[in-house]
C-alpha cells in the first residue's frame, strides 16, 4: 500500500467516523424532544437512541478494525439514517406496527439537517472505503513463521 492510498484511507476513515459521531450526537441530543411520539411499544426517542448507539458502534468498529466489512457496516448505518430522515421528511405514512407515525415535514430543529449532511458524507466516504480497504488483514512475516518445535 502506498503512502498516497494510506493517506486516502485515513482521510476517508476520519470523514466516516466524524459523520457517524455527529449523527450519534444529534440523535442523542434530540431524543428527548420526541419522547411523546410513541405507540404502546416504542417511542421515537427510543428509535433515536438506537440510531445513535448503532452509529457509535459502527464508528468504533471501523476505528478498531478497518476492514471492508466494517466500512460496509458503517455505510449501511449512515445510508439507513439518511434514508430515514429523508423519508420521514418527505413521505407521510402512519404508524406501522410498533413504529409510531414519523412524518415531520420540517428541517427544524437544526440538528435534523446537520444529521442528514453528516450521514450523507459518512455514507459516501464509507462506500469509498469499502472499495479501498482489504477484505482481511495482510499476513505479516511473523504469522508465516512456523511455531517453535514444529516442522515447517
Amino acid at each position: 500500500m502506498t503512502n498516497r492510498s494510506r493517506g486516502t484511507i485515513i482521510a476517508l476513515t476520519v470523514l466516516v467516523v466524524v459523520g457517524l459521531a455527529v449523527d450519534a450526537y444529534v440523535h442523542f441530543d434530540l431524543a428527548s424532544a420526541f419522547k411523546n411520539n410513541k405507540t404502546s411499544t416504542l417511542s421515537e426517542a427510543d428509535m433515536f437512541r438506537a440510531e445513535a448507539t448503532v452509529a457509535i458502534i459502527a464508528a468504533l468498529a471501523l476505528l478498531l478494525r478497518p476492514r471492508r466489512y466494517t466500512a460496509a457496516f458503517a455505510f449501511l448505518v449512515a445510508a439507513a439514517g439518511l434514508v430515514a430522515v429523508l423519508v420521514t421528511r418527505y413521505v407521510e405514512f402512519g404508524a406501522i406496527g410498533p413504529i409510531p407515525k414519523l412524518y415531520d415535514p420540517y428541517w427544524e430543529p437544526t440538528g435534523k439537517w446537520l444529521s442528514a449532511i453528516a450521514e450523507g458524507v459518512a455514507a459516501v466516504a464509507a462506500l469509498a472505503l469499502t472499495a479501498l480497504l482489504p477484505a482481511r488483514a495482510a499476513r505479516t512475516d511473523l504469522a508465516r513463521r512456523p511455531v517453535l518445535g514444529s516442522r515447517g
